[in-house]
């Protein structure tokens, strides 16, 4: 295995004396340099989260330093992972007619300041086809119908396989997807939708809000469960709107803010910043 260069080491466990100690002194005697490092405790649940990077001396792979970790793992019986922070995740977006979001993504990615490698984009639509050739990244036509949902969602989990696809990106995708696809893609898949959630539901939201009066619209970037559009958040944004502002206005203000906030959030995970705290997560963004 290739030596790593930098890495990320992320867990969860019961609070208890001496973890940051454990894990500090383990890594410091080895030659180990810490980079940066956050800490917070869930004092409702007694639940400790960290995330560091270190800076790795010569001689160190990924399997060794996880083989290291291990003791102390599970003796403070830590959810844990790490991660070689050169490997930029591989990620799918999924796209239906909207492309604001999608447009958001590709752009910073191609400028490099989007870390991760989106490998395709599939979509139910062919309307975003010459958006994502022009980005020169493969585009997948899969219609569906509901009679052909089974098969087309299997047609996207056979190309995640293919693709070694680490995140899948509902960037705007406007179909609901099935329980069994929410599970196989649990904790790697962000969705994001207008904040106005559990409220005006179905079409035309902005227009329900603009009826109401709203004086604020936003976005909220998730972790897609089977429970629809009620996963962990991993990011919010709100805009102040007024009286003066028409549906159409309040739909394309809505839509810049769903492009920063799933960019936040995609961001985020492919940094290892998000940690899964139950139906909460816990961010350690900068």
């Amino acid at each position: 295995m290739v030596d790593v260069n930098e890495i990320v080491l992320t867990f969860s466990c019961r609070d208890a004396h001496g973890i940051v100690a454990a894990v500090a002194s383990l890594f410091a005697d080895r030659g180990f340099n810490i980079k940066e490092s956050s800490q917070f405790e869930d004092v409702g649940q007694r639940r400790f989260f960290m995330r560091t990077v270190f800076q790795c001396p010569p001689g160190y792979n990924l399997m060794d330093i996880k083989t290291l970790f291990e003791p102390v793992g599970s003796r403070y019986e830590m959810n844990w992972q790490i991660f070689d922070v050169d490997a930029r995740p591989r990620v799918l977006v999924a796209v239906s007619q909207w492309g604001h979001c999608l447009s958001s993504l590709l752009n910073s990615w191609k400028t490099g300041s989007l870390p991760v490698e989106i490998v395709g984009v599939v979509s139910n639509h062919d309307v975003m086809r010459d958006l994502t050739e022009w980005y020169q990244v493969p585009f997948h036509y899969l219609p569906v119908t509901p009679e052909t949902k089974a098969e087309q969602e299997a047609q996207i989990s056979a190309l995640m396989v293919q693709e070694r696809v680490d995140l899948l990106v509902l960037a705007r995708y406007m179909q609901i997807l099935s329980d069994d696809l929410c599970r196989q893609v649990n904790g790697r898949a962000i969705n994001i939708h207008h904040s106005f959630l559990p409220g005006f539901k179905g079409a035309k939201p902005y227009h329900q809000a603009y009826q109401r009066g709203v004086k604020l619209i936003g976005a909220t970037a998730h972790y897609v469960t089977a429970e629809l559009d009620e996963g962990p958040i991993i990011e919010q944004a709100v805009e102040r709107v007024s009286h003066v502002h028409t549906p159409d206005e309040m739909a394309e203000i809505g839509r810049d803010i769903e492009t920063v906030v799933l960019n936040r959030a995609v961001r985020w995970h492919a940094e290892h910043r998000v940690v899964l705290n139950g139906t909460k997560t816990v961010v350690f963004s900068r």
